[in-house]
């Protein structure tokens, strides 16, 4: 059977998928999980991710595949998305796990916070903080996307698509990208990849979790 995508439309985690498989032109079904309601947490989708996170990547034999990153590294393999020598690999895997640690605990939570909750009183205290360390992160790819067009150099790789799904939503979570020119090039060069796909965002109902 063919690859099996569950994913919500409005994660930036899913989209990086669903945008590498679409670069890629890999054949997939796509099936679409409202996080927001509550969909991952129910019995039938924790019995295939007991994690209850999407994205998920369902393979052909029938097992399962979490992690957005993990997702993306499995889909390059022999691909000019993922280098074939041993640093370029590694590079690529320190932007991603920039992305998890540095990047998308700060954008992305703000953009989910902009666009389903608000300032509650148990998220005012942090939002500071958070807006703070996005505009750091963002400032790391300004200072490399300033000498390169791409975040291992001359040609686009999982560590671009990886960091791309939140960053050119960043404004949706107040960030201003006016300041940093070589990050909106970086980000306009996306829609001239063949294949490409853009992120839906859907706006779901108000909930308190992160997808």
């Amino acid at each position: 059977m063919p690859l099996r995508l569950y994913d919500d439309p409005d994660s930036g985690n899913g989209y990086k998928v669903q945008l590498l498989l679409a670069l890629l032109q890999v054949p997939h079904n796509l099936v679409e999980v409202n996080a927001i309601q509550g969909e991952t947490r129910k019995e039938a989708f924790l019995a295939k991710n007991p994690n209850g996170r999407i994205p998920l990547l369902e393979l052909e034999d029938g097992s399962f595949l979490p992690e957005s990153n993990a997702i993306l590294f499995y889909l390059a393999e022999g691909t000019a998305y993922l280098p074939g020598d041993r640093l370029g690999r590694a590079r690529a895997l320190q932007w991603m796990f920039f992305e998890q640690y540095s990047h998308e605990p700060y954008i992305a939570v703000l953009r989910f916070w902009k666009r389903h909750t608000g300032k509650t009183p148990e998220n005012e205290p942090l939002w500071a903080d958070k807006e703070k360390k996005g505009y750091d992160a963002l400032a790391v790819m300004e200072k490399t996307l300033a000498g390169q067009d791409w975040l291992l150099g001359a040609a686009p790789s999982i560590a671009d698509v990886s960091l791309y799904a939140y960053t050119h939503v960043a404004d949706q979570g107040g960030f201003d990208l006016t300041r940093y020119p070589a990050l909106r090039a970086w980000i306009e060069r996306f829609p001239a990849l063949p294949g490409y796909k853009p992120f839906s965002g859907r706006l779901k109902d108000t909930d308190d979790r992160k997808i």
